[in-house]
Formats: structure tokens, sequence, C-alpha cells
């Protein structure tokens, strides 16, 4: 095991009692993320931002079919490389979607490298399942509250409105030796995004967040504030928001994570879950699936962490299921977006 800090935009902050937020291997919650070697040599002048996004092609969601977005043929795709200079490959593609020429929208996003840099992988056909479904389950002006990733992409795909609408870019996911390069980061991301969010929406989106870190009463009373008294409103979650609460708030949810190819032996994968566990006495764990040949594995640090109202909404082992969360009302599931309506507000 290698014991991880976890940085902010700004500071350094460790679980409390000092005990340092674990990892597998990967390093999981940490801003700090240490690339591999060949980022060593990073000398750009300031202001420059450390990468760019360069467009290798562009055309209708029928010419990316591994997206399974072909529902929205009137969407506009875009695949970029992200280029790091004197790197002789990518260390990441980004796919985005626009509408009419509005601002781009990530909507699938793969690490070429172990570590994470911006987002975490997500299977699309999920996405694609979840923006189906939405006007099954809530009324056309419904309220969806949900992290400003997915905000967006729902906001694109169904009209639903959203409480986040910018591209917040929190937490900043980048490598320990970028953190000089922060304001040059957050400037070239603003202006690719085509985004600047106002402080009414990051005040918003600190409530949001920090709902997920409080125990399910609390949280719960602060998303219907945030939706307001009479709005029919709902939240969703995705196993990833575990990744990135835990970036956010380490003193309140400690995180780690492992991948694991999915092969024939399950058996031998849960023991080795269970060793894990063991090993370095974390709470629990709840699983993701990535691609059909690989999984990712949460694990919870301890039991405060799994008493957050986020941690409620999400299944884990041993404890209990999210359909028996009564602060929240689950209407829908699939794969790793969980689907919640939040009680009061006007009936549809």
């Amino acid at each position: 095991m290698i014991p991880a800090e976890t940085t902010g935009r700004a500071t350094q902050v460790k679980r409390s009692g000092d005990r340092l937020l674990p990892s597998l291997g990967i390093l999981l919650v940490t801003g700090g993320l240490v690339f591999l070697g060949w980022f060593a040599y990073l000398w750009f002048a300031p202001g420059q931002a450390p990468y760019q996004y360069q467009k290798i092609s562009s055309g209708n969601p029928q010419q990316y079919p591994e997206l399974e977005l072909d529902a929205w043929p009137e969407l506009t795709i875009s695949h970029y490389d992200v280029i790091v200079p004197e790197v002789e490959k990518p260390i990441a593609q980004a796919m985005v979607a626009q509408r009419d020429g509005t601002a781009p929208v990530l909507v699938k996003w793969q690490n070429n490298s172990k570590e994470n840099l911006h987002a975490l992988d997500w299977k699309s056909s999920e996405l694609s399942a979840l923006a189906k479904a939405i006007s099954q389950y809530a009324a056309k002006d419904a309220l969806i509250i949900a992290w400003w990733d997915i905000s967006q992409q729902i906001n694109l795909l169904t009209g639903y409105e959203t409480l986040f609408t910018s591209h917040l870019n929190e937490p900043l996911i980048i490598p320990q030796h970028w953190q000089e390069h922060i304001a040059a980061i957050d400037a070239y991301e603003q202006e690719f995004w085509q985004s600047k969010p106002v402080q009414k929406e990051l005040a918003q989106f600190e409530d949001f967040s920090k709902a997920l870190t409080a125990e399910p009463e609390e949280g719960v009373a602060t998303l219907r504030r945030l939706a307001g008294d009479d709005r029919e409103a709902y939240v969703i979650v995705h196993v990833t928001d575990l990744y990135k609460l835990g970036l956010m708030y380490p003193d309140k949810i400690g995180v780690a994570y492992q991948n694991f190819p999915l092969t024939g032996n399950i058996h031998g994968m849960i023991n080795h879950m269970k060793v894990q566990l063991k090993e370095n006495d974390f709470d629990t764990y709840t699983l993701q699936s990535i691609t059909d040949t690989q999984i990712r594995v949460y694990f919870l640090s301890d039991e405060q962490s799994s008493e957050t109202l986020l941690a409620k909404m999400l299944p884990f082992t041993d404890k209990d299921a999210p359909m028996e969360l009564e602060a929240l009302q689950l209407v829908y599931q699939s794969g790793g977006y969980w689907v919640y309506k939040i009680p009061g507000g006007r009936e549809s």
C-alpha cells in the first residue's frame, strides 16, 4: 500500500486523526496524481497550459458508433487528442458534442496513462440509456441536480433544466507538478469549453457537493433547498462521484480504488477484494463496470465515509441497499447511474 496525500487547488489536507487516504497501486483520491515519468521535464512558459486539445475529426453521431448517440442525429461530435509537448502519443482522448454551435459538452473521456486527468471513464451506453429514461420518470419542467459534468450531458441530450450548466472543472484533477500552472489550466479550460461559471453557480455546487458528504437527512434537506420548495426535482449520482467527492473532502469521505480484469474466476476476484478490505482496514466496497473486460472496485476507508449521503445512494457490500434509503425515493438505475426523486415540492 502507498500512502496518498490529497491535494486541493491550493492546500493539502489529510483525513482526521492524521490518517492518510489509502491507495491501491493506482492512487485514487489525489489532486497530486503522479503521471508517467515523461512528465518530469515540464518547464513551460508562465501562462501556458502544459497540454493542448488537438482536434482530430468531426461529424455526426453515426460516424462515432462507440458513443451510442444515434438517437440524437442533430448533434455535432468532435474528437480531440490531449497532447503534451515532446510526448509521442496523446495522453488522453476527449469526445465532445454540440448542438447548433452551443458550448461543447464532454460525452466520453479516455485516459491513455494509468493515472487520471480531468475525468474518469464511464460507459457511453449507460449515459444514453439514462438520457432516454429521464422523460419516463420526470415531468418536463422538473429540475435535475447532478454533478456538473453529468448535468451538462443531461441538459444537452434531454433539454431538461439542470441546476448546473457550466463546465465547472471542480475538482481539478492534475499532476502535482502541474500545480504551478493552475491559473493557466483554468484559463485554458474555460476557453476551450467556452464556459466561465459565475460565483452563484460555484456556491450552489459547493452546497451540493457538501450535501453528499452529510448524513442523509441533512444532505437531502440541502438538496431540497437548492431545488426550491415547490419544484419537482431529481438528483442523479454516479459511482465515479465517489472519486471526485473524496478529492474535494478527504476529511469526510475516504476512497481508494483498484481495477480488475473480468475473467471467469469471479470467486477469486471477490476473495481478493476481501483481502484488500482486511489488510487495509477498509469498511466496504462497490463496483463499476468500465468496459466489457474490466471493472473498477471503489473502497471506502471507514464507517464515517459509509454514513455519507452519497455512500447511502450507491450499493456497497454488507450495507443497506439504495432502495432502502428512506430520505430519497429511488426511481431509476442503470449501470453506474442512480436517480432519486427529492421529497417535497410540487407533484406532477
